[in-house]
């Protein structure tokens, strides 16, 4: 999960490269561009985690975050500063859902192996 999360990161980053040169928009990708690359550096602090409670902690923020994310790309397309039908845009929706997943089954089980 550190390896798929910290490739969205880039994606974002690029992204946000993108829709400020591109499409002049740097509310909604700023807000996008915390919360994409905040996913990996929260799953990557959790590894470092002292006690368990640490590693649930930070990987429940990972999956808020990742959420979050969601979220803007979401609102991106439905302001159309993304096109919903593009392979880019689709991969990105499909990349960040699995995230979440992962990030959901990871936490959920940490929790219960407590």
């Amino acid at each position: 999960v550190l390896d798929k999360s910290f490739d969205f990161s880039v994606r974002v980053v690029n992204l946000y490269k993108y829709l400020c040169k591109e499409k002049k928009e740097y509310v909604l990708s700023k807000q996008l561009l915390r919360s994409g690359t905040s996913i990996a550096a929260n799953i990557n602090e959790a590894q470092e985690g002292q006690r368990k409670n640490d590693f649930i902690a930070k990987m429940a923020i990972a999956s808020k975050e990742a959420r979050e994310s969601k979220y803007w790309i979401d609102l991106l397309v439905k302001t159309d500063y993304l096109n919903a039908s593009s392979k880019h845009t689709k991969s990105l929706k499909n990349e960040i859902e699995e995230i979440i997943k992962l990030l959901t089954s990871i936490v959920k089980t940490s929790q219960n192996s407590k």
